[in-house]
């Protein structure tokens, strides 16, 4: 790891409301989801969010006068990438929201992070674990169990089905897996 990317970056009030909004739209997005879900089936609604997304990247890319690729190399990324970060995480996703609520979605999924560190030891050479992390790891770990509550921890059922889909496809491993295949397939610099 570069000195560069070693050193300590403090964050200023910007910073701090970037990532407050951020917490806010990501967290709000379950209550939406799960709204919605009331009408839609998982599937569906995966296709309708993946849809206007791609017609907001789409209005994107034109009003910057830029085309879309016409290498079919990199639309297979694009779709391998796709499945791998969106349809099978979200549907999953999607589906853990039918079995519990919105609230305990959103607090499942900021697990994220800590399952990060945790496959990143596993899965590379640079990421390992330290104390440090390990001690991250542990005191997430325990507050995810104080705000969904111990008896989360016994005997599962139909729910914890559910928490499991919620919790599993946003790992780092799709993640990882994704962020690797696209430094394979970027276009050269300046395409």
């Amino acid at each position: 790891m570069s000195a560069a990317a070693r050193q300590n970056v403090t964050m200023g009030p910007i910073e701090w409301g970037l990532l407050v909004l951020l917490s806010v739209l990501w967290g709000g997005s379950f209550f939406f989801v799960e709204v919605a879900l009331a009408e839609m089936l998982p599937l569906t609604l995966v296709f309708c969010r993946d849809a206007f997304a791609a017609a907001a990247l789409i209005l994107f890319l034109y009003a910057k006068g830029l085309a879309l690729p016409t290498d079919l190399r990199l639309w297979g990324a694009f779709i391998l990438m796709g499945a791998i970060n969106n349809l099978v995480p979200f549907s999953l996703i999607f589906w853990g929201q039918t079995q519990i609520s919105s609230s305990l979605a959103s607090i499942l999924n900021a697990t994220t992070p800590l399952w990060t560190v945790v496959l990143a030891h596993l899965l590379t050479a640079d990421e390992k674990m330290t104390r440090n992390r390990l001690a991250g790891v542990l005191l997430g770990l325990v507050g995810v169990v104080v705000m969904i509550g111990p008896e989360v921890l016994g005997g599962l059922g139909l729910y914890a089905w559910g928490q499991i889909a919620v919790v599993a496809p946003p790992s780092p491993a799709s993640s990882a897996a994704a962020s690797r295949a696209s430094r394979r397939w970027s276009p050269p610099p300046g395409s």
